[in-house]
């Protein structure tokens, strides 16, 4: 039977569960495109098209569940997706897979919070 760290499934359950969510899901995505620059809330409302105390609600589960930080900017907060634990997210998924077998993800360089992206709108 498999070994698993109780703080990394509770970690991984309160990720998912954020992720689990249309709207939260679509914000995580659109701060992943945005890359390290990240986003101000007003501009991830309009590409969202939510309102601000609707976006706010889902950037505070976001936060909540170690997915995305905040950063001010002068007057503007810059929210970020927090690349590291997405990737070990994906690493705790996957460590696992294929019967055991070396098949685990590794985080791409493009993945990480020192390269550069430009945001798109997501669908």
């Amino acid at each position: 039977m498999m070994q698993t760290d109780t703080r990394l499934e509770t970690q991984t359950v309160r990720a998912l569960s954020a992720l689990a969510q249309l709207q939260r899901l679509r914000a995580f995505r659109l701060l992943v495109v945005a890359g390290p620059a990240g986003l101000t809330p007003g501009v991830m409302a309009e590409q969202l098209g939510l309102t601000p105390s609707a976006l706010s609600f889902h950037l505070k589960e976001l936060t909540h569940a170690d997915l995305v930080s905040a950063q001010p900017q002068g007057r503007h907060l810059i929210y970020q997706a927090h690349f590291e634990r997405m990737n070990e997210l994906l690493v705790f998924l996957t460590e696992h897979c294929c019967a055991g077998d070396s098949c685990a993800i590794t985080p791409l360089p493009h993945c990480t919070p020192t390269a550069t992206a430009t945001a798109e709108v997501l669908p």
